[in-house]
């Protein structure tokens, strides 16, 4: 009964605070300064088609290597105590013959399509986030038709490393060689808006950000999948 009542003082202290939110709601017809000027300004000064894309890799690139740092540490984390809790018992699952069967047709696709999204992400909806997303569900479906499949974890750390290193060195390239601001996209031409070879260093630092997060989350699916598998052993 008490219990009943707290949850019921507690929906109706939410909402009248919400209550609060709405009564002193007030249109806004017009974007902000920041908004606007990104608007304006962003496809003349960055070449990007996808107005989001030219925010979240050049104006606020900082924001955005914060973001692929913390999925890093996350990654790492999990590696880390995968280690520390290593069992070197082992089972043998099988997986489903038409899930494997359809995982090795699918996977490619999967892949060509995640490469797809971050590659045109200056383009149309997508980018280096989406993208790289795609890529690591490829691998959980390749996870779930074989558990015992083994996917290399030194492949994916190159590959991560990799592009970590070249998305910072890209972002010290445009306040070094143009002195205009870390992740300046016009180290190179901007070319025609609109076309994929455009939006200068966009694309590139669009495919590093792809390539990094779904090495990324890969890598925490095959950590998963072998900490499971140990605990089958069990």
């Amino acid at each position: 009964m008490v219990r009943k009542a707290f949850t019921l003082l507690m929906l109706i202290a939410v909402g009248m605070m919400l209550l609060g939110f709405v009564m002193n709601f007030t249109e806004k017809t017009a974007l902000p300064e920041v908004s606007s000027h990104y608007i304006e300004k962003g496809p003349a000064e960055l070449g990007s088609a996808n107005i989001v894309t030219a925010v979240v890799v050049t104006y606020r690139g900082l924001d955005t290597l914060g973001e692929v740092t913390i999925l890093f540490a996350a990654a790492a984390v999990v590696g880390l105590l995968n280690h520390l809790n290593r069992n070197e018992s082992s089972i043998r699952r099988e997986g489903s013959e038409l899930l494997n069967t359809a995982s090795t047709l699918l996977f490619p696709l999967i892949f060509l399509f995640g490469a797809y999204v971050f590659i045109n992400g200056h383009l149309s909806p997508g980018g280096g986030f989406q993208g790289g997303a795609i890529i690591a569900s490829g691998v959980v479906l390749t996870v779930l038709a074989n558990p015992n499949r083994k996917i290399g974890h030194r492949v994916l750390s190159i590959i991560e490393s990799l592009s970590g290193l070249i998305y910072v060195a890209l972002g010290a390239a445009g306040a070094l060689l143009i002195a205009n601001g870390f992740l300046d996209n016009r180290i190179i031409p901007l070319g025609e808006f609109g076309s994929l070879f455009s939006a200068g260093i966009i694309p590139v630092i669009y495919s590093v950000i792809g390539l990094k997060v779904g090495s990324e989350l890969s890598s925490v699916v095959i950590t998963l999948n072998g900490e499971t598998i140990e605990e089958d052993a069990k």
